[in-house]
């Protein structure tokens, strides 16, 4: 089964100097269909504008994730981080028993734009922690995160791994779905077909019970391709 995930139909919010896209319910936006899908809770595309963000705020018990898409991140932590994440970084931290942090543009007058993601943990009670890391630019799929940290990925406490592939035109990956997982696909950028469904940027894919999957690039495109346990 594949779902489109169309990016119009994602719930959205304006605050004026935050405009935000919301792939499953959060804030006050609910929609009893879209709670998340497996482990993946939250899937926001914000763009920031420049001095403004998100003050001093606490989380517990989840893995949130940041890829900056333009613009710089200025993050600071109850941990004592105070650190600048720049375009095509990607940050993790695990709130596990307690954390507070801020995420604020660092540019006074250049918007910023990112995806922040939330992944729910296998386990609580996590010591909290925080990276942040810049990977090559690569064509074809490349690990972001995985359990073991593999491959130069960074760690996440799921049962779950995240590649970001990049196809030039015309390009095709395929991907073979071992069985009882299920796939989320975001289009950051470009145009795609995934098994003939056509999707284009900020549209997703829910993807489950297919054996394999042919990502085809329409035009030059980048996504966020999740592989995640059956519940």
């Amino acid at each position: 089964m594949i779902y489109l995930r169309n990016a119009q139909e994602r719930g959205h919010a304006n605050h004026g100097w935050l405009d935000s896209w919301h792939t499953f319910s959060f804030a006050n936006y609910y929609d009893a269909n879209f709670m998340g899908f497996s482990a993946l809770r939250v899937i926001n595309e914000d763009v920031i504008d420049g001095g403004q963000g998100f003050g001093k705020h606490p989380h517990k018990d989840m893995e949130i994730l940041t890829y900056v898409l333009s613009g710089t991140v200025e993050h600071e932590d109850s941990m004592g981080n105070k650190e600048q994440i720049p375009a095509g970084e990607f940050q993790i931290m695990s709130a596990g028993t307690g954390v507070r942090h801020s995420e604020y543009n660092a540019s006074q007058d250049v918007p910023l734009h990112l995806y922040q993601i939330w992944i729910i943990p296998d386990k609580e009670g996590i010591e909290p922690r925080y990276a942040q890391r810049r990977f090559d630019d690569v064509t074809g799929p490349q690990l972001i995160l995985s359990p073991d940290a593999r491959e130069g990925s960074l760690k996440v406490f799921q049962d779950m791994t995240l590649s970001r592939w990049a196809l030039k035109q015309g390009e095709e990956g395929v991907l073979d779905v071992a069985p009882q997982r299920k796939i989320w696909i975001q289009v950051v950028k470009g145009d795609i077909t995934v098994n003939g469904t056509a999707a284009s940027t900020s549209d997703g894919f829910a993807i489950w019970d297919e054996a394999t999957l042919a990502v085809t690039a329409t035009s030059d495109a980048e996504i966020l391709l999740f592989d995640l346990p059956a519940v």
